[in-house]
């Protein structure tokens, strides 16, 4: 017993020595060749180009990409919500730069070109974050809809409006002057222009459904003018605005829990602005509904009676109708009640005269 034992403990320690002779021998290597493993760990090592692309930053030309998001921002940006497009949404846009080029070219009396730049989906506060001071705010109400949105206007098209309309030279860029407030004819002539900008707004709504957009108040602060929780989902339409080498941008904030009334009616799919309608089909459908034949039943009067009293009928049996000759009598078709008339008789036959329209139930 004693000699197979001692065998045993001797084959369990015979792997434990392999594995101590395969240690010495790879630390052996290393003490031989320390370039080769000064190597291996540099390669392990990022290099600014590779941290930058891992963290989702980009430079040079790539910083223009406003939709390219790799690395860690793309994954923060995967736990956002995904807004659903409101296909029809972009069609007021694209009516709304029509309109508000011809306004604008009125106000200005001068040749004004606008653009729409893109549409975003965005949070509320990076919308505000977004924003580069200084910026003005202007608050307004959809009045059907019963809440709010933005339009801001940048620095570049505020300056260029007020030298357009207290005669700038033409062919010249605005004159900045940064770290003083706006003034108040500043203020008066932009609030013009935003209410021009929502009357066009509201008129490109007009084909999809009819809202009055009412100015409210203007923010030069970003804060002041939250009118949505931070974390809420917004769609954002920039616009550019170019007046010869005079411009700028305006942005329009809409929320989408001020667009959820009319959230459907965005969701469709058309083409042009009739919105599906065919003029030609309805008026054909309108002259066939007239040609329409319908069964038209004169009911004498309707009452409860008893299964038991029912299976006691034969042939001379008489239905008490509670009713004199001369009550109305209802005329119905299926269910729905048209008219009401009172029985007579007219040669050989039995007529009914309309006395007037009954009344529906409920």
């Amino acid at each position: 017993m004693l000699v197979a034992e001692e065998q045993e403990n001797k084959q369990q320690q015979k792997p434990d020595n392999k594995d101590w002779a395969d240690m010495i021998e790879i630390n052996e290597n290393i003490s031989a060749n320390p370039d080769d493993t000064a190597d291996s760990a540099d390669s392990r090592i990022l290099n600014q180009e590779e941290i930058d692309s891992l963290l989702g930053y980009s430079s040079g030309e790539e910083d223009d990409r406003r939709n390219l998001k790799t690395g860690v921002q793309a994954i923060l940006n995967s736990a956002m919500v995904s807004y659903e497009r409101l296909p029809m949404l972009e069609i007021v846009f694209d009516r709304l730069i029509r309109l508000m080029a011809t306004s604008l070219r009125n106000f200005t009396q001068d040749n004004v070109e606008v653009s729409l730049e893109s549409i975003e989906s965005m949070r509320f506060g990076e919308y505000l974050d977004s924003l580069t001071i200084p910026t003005l705010l202007g608050v307004f109400k959809a009045e059907e809809w019963d809440n709010y949105a933005l339009v801001s206007l940048d620095s570049g098209i505020v300056y260029s409006i007020v030298d357009v309309l207290l005669g700038g030279r033409r062919g010249t860029a605005a004159m900045r002057i940064e770290g003083r407030p706006y003034t108040t004819i500043e203020l008066n002539i932009v609030k013009d222009m935003i209410q021009i900008i929502l009357s066009d707004l509201s008129t490109a709504f007009d084909p999809i459904t009819a809202v009055n957009f009412t100015y409210d108040r203007l923010e030069t602060n970003p804060r002041f003018a939250t009118i949505s929780r931070l974390s809420n989902a917004v769609i954002v339409a920039r616009l550019r605005i170019d007046m010869e080498d005079r411009g700028g941008k305006v942005d329009l904030m809409i929320p989408y829990a001020t667009l959820e009334p009319v959230r459907e009616l965005l969701l469709q799919m058309f083409m042009g602005e009739r919105f599906g309608r065919d003029a030609i089909w309805e008026n054909h459908l309108t002259e066939q509904l007239w040609d329409t034949e319908i069964q038209i039943n004169a009911v004498l009067k309707e009452c409860m009676i008893k299964l038991g009293d029912i299976a006691t009928w034969e042939k001379g049996s008489f239905l008490d109708l509670d009713m004199l000759p001369t009550d109305n009598v209802a005329l119905v078709c299926g269910d729905v009640p048209l008219l009401t008339g009172s029985m007579g008789r007219k040669n050989e036959h039995v007529v009914i005269k309309v006395n007037g329209k009954a009344e529906k139930n409920g």
